[in-house]
């Protein structure tokens, strides 16, 4: 995104904002589109994971706890998973000044593809886990599958995020908005 069009009748010079609220990082990512770093990716990654780990393991823990199915546990924890995982980014940009219409259109299109990559990564590995499913909040191989399974999905939707962030989608959209 070319930033410059914010500017009418002056030059703008993203190299002057370096340091300035991370807008090192905002230039490379939005005026040099496919030159995103591991590390900004990462870190948009890791911001997601951890609203969808909020999410996951407390549906995970409610259904048990409950001793509710597998398919209303599953359902439970997926939906409280993007509640979190936008949640995160809602606050965030709320935080910025966004009204609240503005705001979820953003946590909406900054955090879906990753949110939805992360939970069918995540959720597919707890199915295909050998007794996972019908394991006990006090079952090591509970922790394991749940735990096991947002680590392989942060490895999968890293380079995700890292391409949508190059084209200007995904957590790209937040960058706009600090």
């Amino acid at each position: 995104m070319d930033h410059s069009a914010h500017h009418t009748g002056t030059t703008h010079d993203p190299a002057a904002h370096e340091g300035h609220h991370g807008h090192a990082d905002h230039t490379m990512s939005h005026g040099a589109h496919g030159r995103v770093s591991w590390a900004m990716a990462a870190k948009a990654t890791l911001h997601c994971l951890t609203g969808c780990a909020i999410g996951e393991i407390l549906g995970m823990v409610i259904g048990t706890a409950l001793m509710w199915g597998n398919v209303p546990t599953m359902a439970l924890a997926i939906t409280l998973a993007f509640l979190f995982g936008y949640s995160f980014t809602l606050f965030a940009v709320r935080r910025a000044g966004l009204d609240f219409k503005t705001a979820i259109k953003v946590a909406l299109a900054a955090d879906t593809v990753s949110i939805a990559v992360m939970e069918i990564v995540d959720n597919t590995i707890i199915a295909l886990t050998p007794g996972a499913m019908d394991a006990h909040l006090s079952d090591g191989l509970f922790w394991f599958a749940l735990l096991g399974g947002f680590a392989v999905a942060f490895l999968i939707t890293t380079p995700v995020n890292k391409w949508m962030i190059g084209r200007g989608k995904g957590h790209a959209v937040v960058h706009a908005y600090h």
